[in-house]
């Protein structure tokens, strides 16, 4: 039997890039998939049809995770569509890299609105359509919250908020059977690094020499590890960040 068969799963930020990626190896281990999405209607249909090509079952619903109302109906599309969730995933996320005197407010609130304020909006959302059996919840950090690179405070900032979020909701959450855990990427390419400039630039150079695996992430690669997280094959671990930058720290 396939290690999430009649789990339902609801991923944010899940039209492209770590998110798809994520959705589709939870879809493979025959987990019902909802691939939120905030823009991108067309990249989360893609990402919807690619999954039930393959035979699993997803759909997409729009969202934008730091606004209340949207996380309700997300919530209420779920559950609508498949019952009550079993995994969360707060994968939705933004970043700009810039030095400290490019920093502006608009681009500090935009940040942590998402990243943080989101990811607890999400996760209050899913909290409350858990059953008995509790779950996991999956959250999307970064290596950046420990290897801080130049230009990146504010971003550094809200990934460091996803840490210490974590392991509080580990403990606030364990005796309702829900599990808390992160997965800290390194440098994954995806659409975003691309528009970014970061495929092909020296900072991609510098993560490849850097990392002991010799290479930056791929989407699968994280997905890998979110499955095992979703699963019952990581049922003793709550309050975990993990690492996944190919060994860079």
């Amino acid at each position: 039997m396939k290690k999430l068969a009649n789990k339902v799963a609801v991923i944010t930020g899940a039209s492209k890039g770590i998110g798809a990626g994520i959705a589709k190896s939870l879809a493979a281990e025959g987990a019902a998939v909802v691939v939120n999405y905030s823009s991108s209607k067309e990249g989360a249909d893609k990402v919807v049809a690619e999954i039930e090509r393959n035979g699993g079952k997803a759909i997409a619903v729009q969202g934008n995770v730091s606004n209340l109302a949207d996380v309700t109906r997300l919530f209420a599309e779920t559950t609508k569509a498949f019952g009550p969730v079993d995994v969360l995933v707060n994968n939705a996320g933004v970043y700009q890299f810039g030095s400290i005197e490019q920093l502006t407010a608009e681009e500090f609130h935009t940040q942590f609105d998402t990243n943080v304020l989101g990811l607890l909006l999400a996760t209050q959302g899913a909290v409350k359509t858990f059953n008995e059996n509790g779950g996991s919840i999956i959250n999307i950090g970064s290596v950046v919250s420990s290897i801080a690179p130049v230009g990146s405070s504010i971003y550094t900032a809200t990934k460091s908020a996803v840490d210490g979020i974590t392991h509080v909701l580990s403990k606030e959450l364990g005796p309702k059977k829900i599990r808390v855990n992160s997965i800290n990427p390194g440098m994954v390419e995806t659409e975003g690094t691309h528009t970014a400039g970061f495929i092909g630039s020296d900072f991609q150079s510098e993560q490849e020499r850097t990392a002991p695996l010799g290479r930056i992430g791929q989407p699968e690669d994280i997905g890998l590890v979110a499955v095992f997280l979703a699963s019952e094959d990581s049922r003793w671990l709550t309050g975990e960040t993990l690492l996944a930058g190919g060994g860079v720290r």
